[in-house]
């Protein structure tokens, strides 16, 4: 097996709270530099980033995971990850589906655009996006599972915006893939809180919204390749693959 440095928690200039500079091109350069092999794209309730952002990554020995940090109905922000073009599709058709109508207001909360290799603004989302979505986190599992995608609850360890912090607990009938802890907190700390999770997969993030941030937090993949399914096999723990916190 080889090993593979993954940051699986990145917004971009999307995201109203993601920076200006973080922009495909940029986002890959300095990935690159980090030694990253495999980064997920998450804005916020939208993919619509995310092909660029593979475009963005040819030239570089990147695997881009694509998808997006979705906000619950109970605040609570979860990762979900695609394959193919088509799932991406129909996961955005779900998110603009249940995305409540709230304009953004750019000197409040940030521009939210999207843009091609040069920069150049293709898109702006007039709705705003860190806004709940009016599916609970159950009936999102339910759709990312529809789709054959990856669900991961993120910075579970954090106090909002998180299924501890708005639940207290991370529900036993959730279907997941893995467990999210921000960079904030090791593994061994949360255990003590939380030893009803040891057992779960848990990965590690950066959530970048700077560029300086990229890879300042991340995990170990242990593969036979940089795949979406071997990526769903280690976080599985199956046929010999693994994941393990860097920290």
């Amino acid at each position: 097996m080889e090993l593979f440095k993954a940051d699986l928690h990145t917004h971009t200039v999307l995201s109203p709270c993601g920076d200006l500079e973080m922009s495909p091109r940029n986002i890959v350069a300095r990935a690159s530099d980090k030694g990253l092999h495999i980064l997920g794209i998450t804005d916020h309730n939208s993919t619509r980033q995310c092909q660029v952002l593979q475009e963005a990554a040819k030239p570089y020995n990147l695997l881009v995971l694509t998808g997006a940090e979705v906000t619950s109905k109970e605040e609570a922000h979860c990762l979900a990850f695609f394959e193919t073009h088509e799932q991406l599709a129909e996961f955005q058709l779900y998110l603009d589906e249940h995305l409540p109508n709230i304009p953004n207001d750019p000197d409040k909360f940030g521009y939210q655009v999207v843009v091609n290799l040069e920069d150049d603004i293709l898109y702006q989302e007039e709705r705003l996006l860190i806004s709940a979505i009016d599916q609970n986190v159950n009936q999102i599992s339910q759709k990312v599972r529809e789709l054959n995608g990856l669900f991961i609850p993120a910075h579970v360890n954090r106090g909002r915006n998180s299924l501890i912090g708005q639940l207290g607990f991370v529900p036993f009938d959730l279907s997941f893939d893995a467990l999210e802890l921000s960079k904030h907190i090791t593994y061994e700390q949360f255990i003590k809180k939380q030893s009803y999770l040891e057992g779960n997969t848990f990965i590690q993030s950066s959530d970048a919204h700077f560029i300086e941030d990229i890879g300042t937090a991340y995990t170990h993949f242990y593969m036979e390749e940089a795949s979406f399914e071997e990526i769903r096999l280690a976080l599985h723990n199956k046929q010999g693959r693994k994941v393990a916190l860097a920290s």
